[in-house]
């Protein structure tokens, strides 16, 4: 590989050719500021749009400043990162920054948690010049199912423009307008709602500011909660035990089963449920799917779609319906966890304590913000009471316990409630890529050849390369499964489906990189990927400690069956447990 020799702030080093000064510099341990660059390591993707300007540099020889994150290395350079020109040029380009942004910090989302309010106090900025008579850019503020855009905070990194092009390809937001009111925007500065978003929330996780948050349910929560007429359950999707303990300052990675379900029970929540046994009822619905089309299309039944695709991530979902609505039957028609949880809840469940559906509230705590515009999409209700009524995020979640002043670091370890609490440890990967497709594995191979597996551990179906392949042999007959993370990589196995190319029987897709464990509404983790391994591994530890790991195993799950559903795939469960899909263009209205 090629080298170059460079200098900077007197100390001397060598690096690649083509390394540009920010990465050279933080090479020497030398920390150069920014507020628009960011890097994704193991996607090999860099937004480096030199917006900011806050990284700028001097460089001998040069007459203007450079912006180190998108100026390369040069054989022989002088470069000095902190010069009084420097830091005068950084503060003048933070005042201007500034003069254009919104003075609430006090009742921002962002508060306390705010990249640009770091940055100010960083550079010392404690007054803006002639902010009197600043312009400032006015929108209306932009609200969806899921997420909310407060335009006038942005400032233009680009950080989600980055997510939702280059990594999602879902092609939401791009830049509009120039001056003062340049942003970024949906499409003819449509509102989200209106546009081909996915909801998929990895926009918010890399905004610095307040320009992108969720659509936070707490409050409804916290008046549910108070009100004695209710009864009020929740249910934890598996991949927020893996992940909420970083918010109280625990390393990634470090598992806080027992403590949510403590903190959950003090924040006055009635039952406290897991949706890992929603994940264990959607195997036997989703695997019985699968085994249903691959046995029909081994006999020749041309009506029978392949490969099947998952249908448990709603991100994916949205995507699929505005981009291959061609392809809406060949998705299984189970619904997600999370919706099945909330059918269950509101029928067998309260049944079970004998109350009317309506004077149940069923709360999730869930990795993702598309699940806020999952339980509210129309069919997922009866007589205009949805089978969830709300959905909070990992982030919200924190941010509940500490309102009520819980210790989450010192509780005590909690268990469970049942029945619908208790899980197999396939209900748990539910939370990682491969997770989906692994436990159906586990099930579906017992239910196929009616021999014992043995093997439990598929390690061929995980990792976190974009997209993987695998063949599992069940007994003779090989399954061909396709696996994709982020949805720009969805798109390549969807477009090879599209076509004929593909020669998958079973594909799981999951919209967010790393799957659930690094969802939008997850602690951000700024694109780190060893925050996202380290999450992974405490899922799958999680799974290698449950007394039972296939998902037909569950004893609450068989007498659901017994009880109340009859059989995997029944009118009944079908009724109840499956969905159909929508082509998302035609029910998105046009701004007029």
């Amino acid at each position: 590989m090629e080298t170059i020799k460079l200098t900077i702030d007197n100390k001397k080093a060598e690096v690649p050719k083509g390394t540009t000064i920010h990465k050279a510099a933080r090479q020497m341990g030398i920390e150069i500021p920014t507020l628009c660059y960011m890097e994704l390591h193991d996607l090999n993707i860099e937004n480096k749009p030199a917006g900011c300007r806050i990284c700028m540099v001097e460089v001998e020889g040069r007459r203007n400043l450079a912006p180190s994150c998108a100026t390369r290395c040069e054989e022989g350079m002088v470069i000095k990162t902190h010069t009084t020109r420097v830091l005068n040029a950084r503060r003048t380009v933070m005042e201007f920054i500034l003069s254009d942004h919104p003075k609430d910090c006090l009742i921002c989302p962002k508060s306390g948690n705010c990249e640009l309010q770091a940055m100010a106090n960083k550079l010392g900025i404690r007054e803006i010049p002639g902010q009197e008579i600043a312009a400032m850019s006015t929108y209306r503020k932009d609200t969806s199912p899921s997420i909310i855009r407060d335009l006038d905070k942005c400032i233009l990194c680009r950080r989600c423009e980055m997510m939702c092009n280059d990594v999602q390809t879902v092609g939401a937001l791009s830049a509009v307008n120039r001056g003062f009111m340049a942003t970024v925007a949906p499409a003819f500065e449509q509102n989200l709602e209106y546009s081909s978003c996915t909801y998929c929330g990895q926009c918010v996780a890399v905004c610095p500011t307040g320009a992108l948050t969720e659509v936070d349910h707490t409050p409804e929560v916290l008046r549910a909660l108070a009100d004695p007429s209710k009864t009020v359950i929740v249910q934890t999707a598996p991949a927020v035990r893996a992940a909420l303990g970083e918010e109280f300052g625990m390393a990634p990675g470090t598992l806080v089963t027992g403590k949510m379900v403590s903190a959950l029970r003090a924040l006055g929540f009635d039952y406290v449920f897991d949706t890992d046994f929603a994940a264990d009822l959607t195997i036997m619905e989703e695997g019985t799917e699968l085994l249903g089309r691959l046995n029909r299309h081994l006999k020749g039944d041309t009506t029978a779609k392949l490969p099947i695709l998952t249908s448990c991530c709603p991100g994916w979902v949205n995507f699929f319906e505005y981009y291959y609505p061609d392809l809406k039957d060949i998705p299984s028609t189970a619904k997600s966890p999370q919706q099945m949880f909330g059918a269950i809840a509101k029928t067998y469940f309260a049944g079970k304590i004998k109350i009317n559906r309506k004077d149940l509230v069923v709360v999730s705590i869930m990795p993702c913000l598309a699940k806020k515009y999952e339980c509210q999409r129309d069919e997922f209700s009866t007589e205009n009471n949805r089978d969830v009524d709300f959905s909070i995020s990992t982030r919200e979640l924190a941010a509940f316990i500490k309102q009520a002043n819980i210790d989450l670091n010192n509780l005590e370890e909690g268990e469970f409630d049942a029945p619908l609490g208790e899980s197999t440890g396939a209900g748990v990967i539910f939370g990682t890529t491969g997770g989906v497709i692994e436990a159906a594995v586990r099930t579906a191979y017992e239910l196929q050849t009616g021999k014992k597996l043995e093997r439990l551990d598929f390690t061929e179906l995980r990792g976190l390369e974009g997209v993987r392949e695998a063949t599992i042999d069940f007994d003779g007959l090989p399954v061909r499964i396709g696996i994709a993370h982020g949805l720009g990589n969805a798109r390549k196995l969807l477009d090879d489906v599209r076509s004929g190319k593909s020669q998958f029987h079973a594909i799981e897709v999951m919209a967010c990189p790393g799957g659930c464990i690094g969802g939008g509404g997850q602690p951000l983790h700024h694109g780190n990927s060893e925050i996202i391994k380290a999450r992974a591994a405490a899922i799958y530890t999680e799974d290698r400690k449950k007394p039972l790991r296939k998902s037909h195993e569950n004893p609450f799950i068989i007498k659901l069956y017994e009880e109340f559903l009859e059989k995997p795939n029944s009118e009944k469960a079908h009724h109840l447990l499956h969905t159909h899909y929508f082509e998302r263009k035609k029910k998105i209205l046009v701004k007029p």
